[in-house]
């Protein structure tokens, strides 16, 4: 009895690798092409405003000098009188004793988280002991506006700090870097805006690399992520 003839095609691996590929490349250029422009159309979505928060800032000094709780409930008086609350712009953090521990570029404090959506964050940061560290290398612009004490910074090849008190802001543009210190203690309210999800792994590497302190990591997912969520809910990217 004659054999039958076997139909099955030879196997063109080099075929379905070059397939393959070309799918990966196109699928990443989509990506790139969607994410730039999604960040030519952020600014869209911010609802504070650096000039704003400056005037604030320096209101709140004015208002309760030397005296950082009464500079903290001055800011968020103002703010919840610009956004009554709940608001259908923004969504804000009213419990100032909601504090955390923040360890990041190696650089210790503790935070107060006012605002976090996906755009924006609007933070109390800060240390009665002082600190120092990265600053990290960020995807949002950072506004530090010196409520108490001085930060010092600097860049690569500077020769001379960078000095700011209270009063003054201290702009870091996204994509830069500088090291930095808190001298001798220092609170500030610190507003991002940009990307913020891009930040955090930053914010929480140390927990891994060092600290290990998972309560802490709890506690700063948990208010992240529920602020965030709270904004998504009324619009606000």
């Amino acid at each position: 009895m004659a054999k039958s003839q076997s139909t099955t095609q030879p196997l063109n691996p080099s075929g379905n690798f070059f397939t393959k590929w070309t799918l990966r490349a196109v699928l990443l250029g989509l990506l790139c092409v969607t994410c730039s422009w999604l960040d030519s159309i952020k600014d869209q979505w911010y609802v504070l405003d650096p000039p704003f928060l400056h005037e604030l800032a320096r209101s709140a000094i004015t208002a309760s000098p030397d005296n950082t709780e009464g500079m903290i409930q001055h800011i968020l008086k103002n703010l919840t009188s610009t956004f009554p609350q709940p608001s259908n712009q923004i969504s804000l953090n009213t419990n100032s004793s909601e504090w955390v521990f923040n360890n990041a570029g190696g650089a210790m404090g503790s935070m107060y988280i006012i605002h976090a959506s996906i755009t924006e964050y609007l933070i109390i940061f800060g240390t009665p002991l002082g600190t120092e560290g990265h600053t990290g290398l960020h995807t949002a612009d950072d506004y530090f506006h010196i409520l108490v004490g001085e930060q010092w910074a600097f860049r690569p090849g500077a020769l001379e700090m960078e000095r700011y008190k209270p009063g003054d802001v201290h702009l870091l543009p996204r994509g830069t870097a500088k090291q930095y210190k808190m001298h001798e203690g220092c609170f500030a309210m610190e507003y991002a805006r940009g990307w913020i999800p891009l930040m955090l792994p930053f914010g929480f590497a140390d927990t891994f690399s060092s600290t290990l302190d998972i309560p802490t990591l709890y506690h700063t997912a948990r208010i992240t992520g529920r602020e965030m969520i709270k904004n998504l809910f009324i619009g606000k990217i």
